[in-house]
């Protein structure tokens, strides 16, 4: 009886032991995410809210802003968006509605 409680113990620590605590590999990716935003490694993908790299290729510039994405899906989604918005008919009429303030 005890070799077999022996046993199954030893079966689990190195079950353990090969597999890692998966809660605390969570925690260090999470923390690591957070070090590197923080950072400025990473930013957030303005369409999916995925954190992608700096360097990365696919990218808008909208003035001053560079906005960069995961995928050329979620850049072109921002570009219909953004295409969208800039030729609704209340874009035109708010931008009337600022000239005449200003003049």
């Amino acid at each position: 009886m005890w070799k077999l409680l022996i046993l199954a113990l030893a079966g689990y620590l190195l079950f353990k032991m090969f597999t890692g605590d998966k809660r605390q590999s969570a925690k260090r990716k999470k923390q690591e995410l957070k070090e590197r935003v923080a950072a400025g490694e990473l930013v957030k993908d303005p369409v999916c809210g995925t954190y992608v790299d700096v360097d990365t290729d696919i990218r808008v510039r909208q003035g001053d802003t560079v906005h960069r994405f995961c995928s050329y899906e979620c850049r072109d989604t921002f570009v219909r968006r953004l295409e969208a918005r800039e030729v609704t008919p209340e874009s035109v009429v708010q931008d009337k509605d600022k000239e005449e303030e200003e003049a």
